[in-house]
């Protein structure tokens, strides 16, 4: 979420590969560029960071720049559901030491500002047509409603590694393995100052909550940032989570690691 999320992912991550031994690393970015969209310059600077993939979500192209930049840069992920002429791709495998991760991402119906395709058959699809070509299969929900995360956690189980929603900018406390073996959490939560409205510095938003009218635009908060995120350790042989625990590094919330 804007600078202070894009400093938490530069600053932290090389270290936290290293200390935790990670193989794959997925960053949504969505609200990297001044809460809306995500640049090119700043895709690479978290590509640069450590990232292996960044997963987009309803802002994808607020930049427009990334109109034309998503066809140049495979690892970056744009909703399945988005539209059909949008440039880019729902869903990519990824060669990891030898192995095949696929990361595939859609949005969420309910709450949402604008309708978007069924997510739900979208998931479908790309499970069954990348999915068995993968050791470990990623899923980020990128929704508002918990009830519809919930409900996509338990459609993927037992065919994706992981399903974590990503959004609403709040880390939650439901990081679990799933009968058929997925792991799953609501949401990852924010990179972002948490002394903030989901990462907005606060004057404006609290004007238009109290008054209904809104006065200046939205502007990122810039204080210190937690690096928020969950972990998740697969089975060699199934690629099932054998492992999922919340990340909280840095900032005001109380810290959580593998």
């Amino acid at each position: 979420m804007g600078r202070a999320g894009r400093a938490a992912i530069s600053e932290r991550l090389a270290g936290l590969r290293a200390d935790w031994r990670l193989d794959f690393v997925v960053v949504n970015a969505e609200n990297a560029t001044s809460g809306a969209g995500l640049s090119g310059a700043h895709a690479k600077t978290l590509l640069e960071a450590g990232a292996d993939c960044l997963t987009l979500g309803d802002h994808a192209f607020d930049q427009k720049e990334m109109l034309q930049f998503i066809e140049t840069e495979p690892r970056i992920i744009r909703p399945l559901n988005f539209s059909k002429s949008a440039p880019g791709k729902g869903a990519r495998l990824f060669d990891v030491k030898g192995r095949k991760v696929l990361v595939a991402q859609a949005l969420g119906q309910v709450f949402m500002k604008r309708p978007f395709d069924d997510p739900f058959s979208a998931l479908d699809g790309a499970l069954k047509t990348l999915g068995g070509q993968a050791a470990v299969r990623i899923v980020d929900f990128h929704a508002e409603a918990t009830s519809e995360k919930m409900a996509m956690g338990h459609f993927c189980n037992g065919r994706a590694s992981l399903v974590v929603g990503t959004h609403t900018h709040v880390p939650t406390g439901d990081a679990m393995i799933l009968s058929g073996g997925t792991g799953y959490m609501t949401d990852a939560g924010m990179c972002g100052d948490y002394n903030s409205v989901i990462g907005m510095e606060k004057t404006e938003p609290l004007r238009r909550f109290i008054t209904g009218m809104p006065k200046e635009r939205f502007s990122p908060a810039t204080g210190e940032a937690t690096l928020s995120g969950v972990f998740i350790e697969t089975d060699d042989q199934t690629g099932h989570a054998k492992i999922i625990t919340p990340v909280r590094e840095g900032g005001l919330l109380q810290s959580v690691t593998p």
